[in-house]
């Protein structure tokens, strides 16, 4: 399925989607309108037209009627912030309709988007089948946290179809890798991983936080799940933490008997029979999300709203000065390689799937000049002014980590190596500011390495 770039199914009914008036029913409203009218109409008794914070915990039932109708699913409302709230839904509705999902459920974290979708499709005794490229705190998830819970997971390399289908058993429940996978900065070959998927009735999750919606849809390629960390570029200031599952409507759930089955918490209830194309979501929300408590809360949903609202403009300065950082570092005698999939030779698959721009996070190898490389790692980050020095990425500010100095000091040379990581090894993610004050401090840190 080749992917449309500017309409979304879900703007086709604009009063559900916060349209700018009832007057557009029945139009497909861009991508930009969308970033700032989805999921929220003006309140009609206050006029407010920013999305209100409902900063509470709970919410007072009309009657006991209606109470229990929806305790048992019969009426959607308002029951308890652990479950849904009306600021989080907002949130949820607008990313949900710049996905082209037909529907989000938000969460706490990144993290916690990835535990509550496979907790809802897993059980004990399933496995997982995930590409090799994952952010660690994934593939520490899948090999630490679900082990506990009876669920394995084995690792392929990203495009390497043949791997993926010779991994897969009766017991694989799911298929999952990144976009971009963190922090090789490999582009995913999606569609023949859908197919593939299909072929064997499995669901295929992918998380796309380094393209963002605006780089990349998944669900346009008929993607059944996406996992989204809107701490990185949706929220896009480092401000708040958060996490999102989208549903593109694609898969049958009725046959992944977790989600099917009946549960025991509604009476026997079937989610996908009883919610068809909401029934995965349904359950995610009624189910693990209520039982784990990993619930988004109502003031960082706002602020998660806030980074929607420019989230085009914000990546499109992202991409050009990555592009540019990429290029100028490229040629450098004191860089040794650029992992970056906008470079010649690296971009067949981004110019497919990320025709705007491959994202803005990246890494480099260092050409140490005689020093040692995890020393000369060092070096570069003691001498940069501009680039911040933590663990995070989608900033607006520039941000820099050397694996080997900080998540990854306690590993030797060697066994960075082995895990595909290499002591000279930097990351970076680029943000806002004027390109050359970024060549400029890159140029005078790996100037230093030398002195």
């Amino acid at each position: 399925m080749s992917p449309d770039s500017d309409t979304s199914p879900a703007s086709s009914s604009p009063p559900s989607n916060g349209t700018p008036s009832a007057a557009g029913a029945g139009r497909d409203f861009g991508f930009e309108t969308r970033m700032l009218h989805a999921g929220h109409i003006p309140d009609a008794e206050t006029g407010s037209r920013a999305v209100p914070i409902h900063q509470t915990t709970s919410y007072v039932f009309d009657d006991t009627n209606y109470a229990a109708q929806l305790f048992e699913l019969k009426a959607y409302g308002n029951i308890y912030t652990r479950i849904n709230n009306p600021t989080t839904a907002a949130f949820e509705e607008r990313i949900a309709s710049l996905a082209n999902a037909v529907g989000a459920v938000a969460t706490a974290s990144g993290m916690a988007a990835e535990l509550v979708a496979l907790m809802t499709l897993l059980e004990p005794g399933d496995e997982i089948v995930a590409s090799a490229h994952l952010y660690g705190g994934t593939r520490t998830l899948f090999t630490n946290t679900f082990q506990k819970l009876s669920v394995e997971a084995s690792f392929v390399e990203p495009n390497d179809l043949d791997a993926w289908d010779a991994a897969i058993t009766d017991d694989t429940k799911v298929l999952y890798g990144e976009t971009i996978g963190n922090p090789q900065g490999s582009v995913l070959d999606i569609e023949p991983l859908v197919e593939l998927a299909d072929a064997h009735g499995l669901p295929l999750i992918i998380d796309n936080t380094f393209a963002t919606p605006y780089l990349c849809r998944p669900l346009d390629w008929d993607v059944p799940l996406v996992v989204q960390s809107a701490t990185k570029f949706i929220g896009g200031h480092g401000t708040s933490i958060g996490g999102v599952v989208l549903d593109g409507g694609s898969f049958d759930f009725t046959t992944i008997d977790a989600v099917a089955e009946p549960s025991d918490s509604y009476h026997g209830l079937k989610f996908p029979d009883t919610f068809g194309h909401q029934g995965y979501l349904m359950k995610t929300r009624a189910e693990t999300l209520r039982d784990t408590g990993a619930s988004l809360s109502p003031f960082n949903a706002f602020q998660l709203i806030q980074g929607l609202e420019t989230l085009s403009v914000r990546v499109e300065r992202h991409v050009d000065n990555a592009q540019a950082v990429a290029e100028h570092l490229h040629e450098h005698p004191r860089v040794e390689r650029v992992a970056y999939p906008g470079l010649p030779g690296n971009h067949a698959l981004a110019q497919k799937y990320l025709p705007k721009g491959p994202g803005a996070i990246f890494t480099f190898e260092l050409s140490p000049d005689g020093q040692a490389p995890r020393a000369a790692g060092k070096t570069f980050i003691e001498n940069l002014q501009l680039f911040s020095h933590l663990a995070n990425v989608g900033d607006a500010r520039s941000l820099v980590l050397h694996p080997a100095s900080t998540t990854h000091q306690q590993l030797s040379d060697e066994e960075m190596r082995a895990s595909g990581l290499s002591p000279g090894m930097i990351r970076l993610s680029i943000g806002l500011e004027d390109t050359n004050d970024l060549l400029w401090d890159l140029d005078q840190a790996l100037h230093a390495i030398s002195q």
